[in-house]
């Protein structure tokens, strides 16, 4: 299974994403913000599950820094988030985010997501 990292600055929206995760058997890892998302992102995460709209570091801007860091650049993001506008899905797509998922939570739309993302890697 994948370890996975959530950023999300809403502790509900954390907690409802690592039950669904873990029951899945993932392993999770909880960051507040992008900031902290930063320093929890480690060589052995295998996906990020990020928010967009966060405060110190938004969603684009944690993935833009993910994507010219020197640890894990490659990880798969996914983006979950209740921006479905256009504009906003281009400015994650081309920060890096490799999916985008909107909110509510679909419990089998994000873990199909997750396997899709994660089927290539060797973990």
């Amino acid at each position: 299974m994948a370890k996975v990292l959530i950023v999300d600055d809403s502790a509900s929206m954390r907690q409802m994403t690592e039950i669904i995760l873990k029951g899945a058997g993932h392993e999770v890892v909880q960051a507040v913000d992008g900031s902290d998302g930063l320093t929890k992102l480690t060589a052995d995460v295998t996906v990020v599950v990020s928010d967009y709209n966060m405060p110190n570091m938004n969603g684009v801007e944690f993935i833009t820094a993910v994507r010219s860091g020197p640890v894990n650049s490659a990880v798969p993001i996914i983006m979950l988030t209740t921006e479905s506008e256009d504009d906003k899905k281009r400015a994650g797509k081309e920060a890096g985010a490799t999916a985008w998922v909107t909110k509510p939570i679909n419990r089998d739309n994000l873990l199909g997501v997750i396997d899709k993302v994660t089927a290539t890697l060797d973990f």
